[in-house]
């Protein structure tokens, strides 16, 4: 269950996931960059198994933001959920985001992660640590 929300992101309802996206309603969506001490990206690449996007490259973890929960406590949940990651993050930005599946608000987080990410076998495929000169790449 997300939150249906409007154009200053303040709730109207709680709603499945699914509908919010198949009406086209706003809700929320939390996702972190992680930099290890160097300041590399961790770059994964989905599973082939998941229903979004499977087998595209991320440089972001993360996912819609649960009925009653913050950005913040999102996005930690889903760099645990996905990356195996335990860790505090820094909200970076949000904003009304109109592309993608359905429009949503997006907040933007960092971490520096300083243990090796465990990522879920059925979430990621690989993963691996990057500078920035090579993301185009």
């Amino acid at each position: 269950m997300v939150e249906h929300v409007d154009e200053q992101d303040r709730v109207l309802a709680v709603v499945g996931r699914g509908e919010a996206v198949r009406r086209g309603w706003l809700h929320r969506i939390a996702v972190t960059v992680c930099r290890d001490s160097r300041r590399q990206v961790l770059v994964h690449r989905r599973s082939e198994q998941v229903s979004r996007f499977p087998g595209h490259y991320e440089l972001m973890a993360g996912g819609a933001v649960a009925a009653g929960e913050s950005y913040e406590e999102a996005a930690v949940r889903g760099m645990a959920e996905e990356l195996g990651i335990d860790t505090t993050v820094r909200s970076v930005v949000k904003f009304l985001n109109r592309d993608g599946l359905s429009p949503h608000w997006l907040g933007i987080h960092e971490a520096v992660v300083l243990v090796d990410p465990k990522p879920r076998g059925d979430e990621v495929a690989w993963h691996g640590w990057l500078p920035e000169s090579e993301m185009t790449a």
